[in-house]
């Protein structure tokens, strides 16, 4: 069995068989989602491809260097890949060659003291609020319109379910991965409250919006319209071909939501999570209860919004604050 089939890029070459065996100890043992071990699968056959050209393989991981590691960076650093995916397939082969180890499969470690790439702090992309208003907004005029059409088959039906998934990003925090990963039984608009499986399959209880309920509740009303599974398919969110909803349609469907709105830029689905934490924090909740909404197993992770909201501070300072203006003044 494969835990890759389908995830590789054509000009990459099969994962080797100590590889796969790793892929099914994330998907069985540590219980990563499958994108992540998609993820982490693409690293490894970047790194097998990178050392076959060196007469090396990941099936004799005994003969792996340390210096072959170095040179895979490197040469990723020519490719000008970005220092968040370097660091990301250095964690992939570094949790390989851990695992190899454990099992006393391999002695030396390759990867031990080869350092992360610094990484430099990039802070998440958020909408304000009044952004966030004109997304939800422009999709429920649309909603209303479609529903009194029927020129075009499923439009209507295609639109409500656009409005529930971004009502739940933005409107209960989830991480796409959760909620395109949602069953029906995971929700039940009535009760307020949807039940998130997270990263690590640690769940979570996760309360919902007013618009949030109302939106699913539209959504679920005409689900089956699109279900072509006669009801056997599970999923919350359904695709065009009646199928679950993958991560590039909900790509495309955050950034026509934003299109839509007549926002000067997009954002990913991530974006209105990130909004959502932001909003938050803006409007005084504690620290400590956003981390458990947002699903952070550390409290460092949801502070990073606290540096977003101080800098938006300090900005209003300067421009508003009597001595702000005439220290600005002076330094003129």
């Amino acid at each position: 069995m494969s835990w890759t089939d389908g995830a590789l890029e054509p000009n990459l070459p099969p994962l080797p068989d100590m590889a796969e065996m790793y892929m099914g100890h994330l998907a069985l043992e540590k219980g990563y989602s499958s994108a992540t071990v998609e993820a982490y699968a693409r690293d490894l056959a970047q790194f097998e491809s990178f050392i076959q050209s060196k007469g090396g393989t990941l099936d004799a991981p005994a003969d792996v260097t340390t210096r072959q590691v170095h040179d895979f960076l490197a040469n990723l650093h020519r490719q000008q890949v970005g220092k968040t995916s370097m660091g990301r397939k250095l964690s992939a082969l570094r949790g390989f060659f851990r695992y190899l180890a454990r099992r006393g499969i391999l002695k030396a470690i390759p990867t031990d003291g080869v350092s992360n790439p610094k990484q430099e702090r990039r802070n998440p992309k958020a909408l304000n609020v009044d952004q966030a208003y004109a997304v939800l907004d422009a999709k429920k005029q649309k909603v209303q319109r479609a529903a009194k059409e029927t020129r075009q088959a499923h439009k209507a039906e295609q639109l409500a379910r656009d409005l529930a998934l971004a009502e739940l990003l933005y409107g209960s925090g989830l991480r796409i991965s959760e909620a395109l990963a949602l069953d029906l039984r995971d929700i039940e608009p009535s009760s307020g409250l949807v039940r998130v499986m997270g990263k690590g399959r640690k769940e979570r209880i996760v309360p919902l919006s007013d618009t949030s309920q109302k939106a699913l509740d539209t959504w679920l009303d005409v689900r089956d319209v699109l279900d072509a599974s006669g009801g056997k398919e599970q999923a919350v969110f359904l695709g065009a071909r009646g199928g679950r909803l993958n991560r590039r349609q909900a790509l495309r469907i955050i950034e026509d939501l934003c299109r839509m709105a007549g926002l000067p830029q997009t954002i990913s689905p991530h974006g209105l999570r990130h909004s959502f934490a932001t909003h938050l924090l803006e409007a005084g909740a504690d620290m400590r209860s956003v981390q458990e909404l947002l699903g952070h197993a550390r409290l460092t992770t949801t502070q990073r919004y606290t540096h977003l909201n101080l800098l938006k501070l300090v900005e209003v300072y300067d421009r508003a604050h009597p001595g702000a203006r005439v220290s600005s003044r002076k330094s003129k």
